[in-house]
């Protein structure tokens, strides 16, 4: 087994109470890895993905935090780390992110707020602590999950395609200041995936975009961050790979 199978060994999966966080806190769950559920308001929803998790064979905690607030973020994971001395956060996975889309002439500065906050400032506020200690082990994968949106950029999202490409450089720049301490930065960009972040969307409207006419499913995604995280992929860093059929 090429996984983090060590009982200590932890990921922390950000927004992982429903949608790709749950598809992804399930899948590296099945690799090996015991995991770090962050919620920040649906409670009901992540227990029930930690009770999943358990039924599996592994351990799972719950650790609750609004990703846009730096101090919570931060005492938390402090807290968390400090109540479990001889577990480690090997795997950080920043999936947390709201969408808030309108034409910029209509926006308001809280919908351009709220929605850099979360995912812009979110990955920095979970980011730093945890890669403190992962410098201190000289050991860690980081995947951060941006969007199509960040590449090609899509109308009625400027605020959304603006967090996700500067995550996307972020992501480009951090992996090139860690990887001699042996640690991996990637970025997974997900095109329109079945999830509560496209329930609004109307599939029909848009798989004629698509070559593959259809939406992709969290756990395709999901998939692609169980391999950048594996040893397949150790030579693999400061890259975004695009799951979008084609798009």
């Amino acid at each position: 087994m090429d996984r983090e199978s060590s009982a200590n060994s932890y990921a922390l999966v950000t927004g992982a109470s429903r949608g790709l966080g749950k598809a992804i806190a399930l899948r590296l769950a099945k690799d090996g890895y015991n995991i770090l559920v962050n919620y920040n308001s649906s409670k009901e929803k992540a227990e029930e993905v930690i009770h999943q998790i358990q039924q599996l064979g592994k351990q799972a905690d719950l650790i609750q935090f609004d990703v846009s607030n730096r101090k919570e973020t931060r005492d938390r994971i402090a807290h968390w780390t400090q109540s479990n001395p001889n577990a480690q956060i090997n795997v950080l996975v920043n999936n947390a992110g709201i969408r808030k889309d309108n034409l910029m002439v209509w926006m308001k500065d809280e919908e351009w707020d709220s929605v850099i906050d979360t995912s812009l400032d979110g990955f920095y506020n979970v980011t730093k602590p945890v890669l403190e200690e992962m410098i201190k082990r000289k050991k860690g994968k980081i995947v951060n999950v941006v969007s199509l949106s960040g590449i090609k950029g899509l109308p009625g999202q400027s605020n959304y395609s603006a967090a996700k490409s500067a995550v996307i450089g972020a992501t480009k720049a951090l992996s090139q200041e860690v990887a001699r301490r042996k640690i991996t930065v990637n970025a997974v960009a997900p095109g329109f995936i079945e999830s509560d972040m496209t329930e609004d969307l109307s599939q029909k409207e848009f798989t004629s975009m698509i070559p593959m006419r259809r939406f992709g499913t969290p756990e395709e995604v999901a998939g692609v961050v169980s391999f950048l995280i594996s040893e397949n992929a150790s030579y693999i860093t400061g890259e975004v790979i695009t799951v979008s059929g084609g798009l």
